[in-house]
């Protein structure tokens, strides 16, 4: 039996932990780009599960694909092989430009692995080589290493004492990454465009300098592309618009269309620091997660997909910058590449205000950094929604600015 609204708030505040702080709407089922909440009432989603529904909701041949699969094995140990896991593995290798695949189930586990075979790296050349050095405003997931690598210290209070080893840099300075690497730096972990931290872009040549600094001391370079990644750019990789190839690669959120997976791809010189039984995961890389993955990487890579995502992130973006030119003094700044992208504005009071309003006109945004609002919709928005997006958001927009 269906429950209302007000039942499912208050199972929710009973029952479970009190984490995060939701939005009061109770969503019920997707199709494409559309979100219908528990009441029958229809959203524009520009949020895409953060970055996850890159085919949008209910995708047929995903959902075939997953039907399928379910069918059939859903999951078996990796004591043992499954076609799924090997293709997926196989593609994730091809479009990287890396060697070796290892599956996991989420962005924290992609990160933790990412930061274990690099250290693992590491300590062949130099027990005391275990610097990891990462940016601040930074996020690469909630375990404790992870957290640690989170460039963000609100994530970290009360949960120490953090491992050790890891240090901190701002995005786009240079000169300070290069002061504080050594030859004992195991890897720089950086998001190749900040998600979390409020859409930071990396200036044109930040990204090579890092990589040949990386070279210089003999560190490995990871690019945490877990929300940047997987088409969200224009390009498949987000490393792929700045010229530059990682040691490492970790990937989540939008991999499987939805269904919890998470990766990380190596060089092979990198991959010989693992030997059975160094890593592993019970359920990471299972049949059902690696079907849906296929459908994915058998869809986004193609080139007229990529370039239609290029093509309506370059229109968004010129939405977003018309409406900072109309409410200058409001809108700080619009950045970001193809479907992420993020609007600063001059306030930080209100950006949970802007979002609900939207939310009431039948629009989900996000804002994250506390003042930035983010966009990172499913890859398969159209011009025409993003008209819808702007036109509202300008109305909106307007109430907030002249407050």
């Amino acid at each position: 039996m269906k429950e209302s609204d007000s039942q499912i708030f208050e199972k929710d505040a009973k029952d479970y932990l009190p984490v995060f702080n939701r939005y009061k709407i109770v969503l019920d089922h997707g199709e494409g780009a559309y979100l219908w909440d528990n009441n029958g009432k229809k959203y524009l989603d520009f949020l895409g599960g953060i970055a996850v529904n890159v085919l949008g909701h209910a995708y047929p041949p995903l959902v075939k694909a997953i039907a399928d699969q379910a069918a059939k094995l859903i999951h078996t140990s990796n004591l043992y092989y499954t076609q799924p896991q090997a293709d997926a593995a196989a593609k994730l290798v091809a479009l990287s430009g890396l060697d070796k695949a290892f599956f996991g189930n989420s962005g924290a586990e992609a990160n933790e692995g990412a930061i274990k075979i690099a250290r693992k790296y590491a300590h062949k050349i130099d027990p005391e080589k275990s610097q990891i050095i990462s940016a601040w405003h930074s996020f690469h997931g909630r375990t404790l290493a992870t957290l640690t690598a989170t460039g963000q210290p609100k994530y970290q209070e009360g949960v120490g004492p953090l491992p050790a080893g890891f240090d901190y840099v701002h995005f786009n300075d240079y000169e300070e990454l290069e002061k504080l690497v050594t030859d004992k730096t195991a890897a720089v972990l950086l998001e190749p465009i900040q998600g979390e931290g409020g859409v930071h872009t990396p200036k044109d040549d930040y990204l090579k300098k890092v990589r040949a600094l990386c070279d210089k001391h003999k560190a490995l370079l990871i690019f945490d592309e877990i929300q940047c990644g997987i088409g969200r750019t224009g390009s498949f990789f987000a490393y792929e618009k700045y010229g530059v190839k990682p040691d490492i690669v970790t990937l989540a959120k939008g991999l499987a269309g939805g269904v919890p997976i998470g990766a990380f791809v190596v060089t092979d010189e990198v991959a010989k620091a693992f030997k059975p039984g160094d890593h592993g995961t019970t359920f990471g890389g299972n049949p059902l997660a690696c079907a849906a993955a296929n459908v994915v990487l058998d869809t986004v890579p193609k080139k007229e997909f990529l370039d239609n995502v290029a093509k309506v992130g370059s229109h968004f973006k010129e939405k977003l910058q018309s409406l900072q030119k109309k409410y200058p003094s409001y809108i700080k700044e619009v950045r970001g590449e193809g479907l992420i992208l993020g609007m600063e504005i001059n306030d930080n009071d209100h950006g949970r205000d802007i979002v609900n309003k939207a939310m009431e006109e039948g629009f989900i945004i996000n804002c994250t950094a506390g003042n930035v609002l983010r966009f990172i919709p499913p890859l398969i928005v159209t011009e025409k929604e993003v008209d819808l997006l702007a036109e509202c958001l300008g109305t909106i927009l307007g109430e907030f600015a002249t407050k």
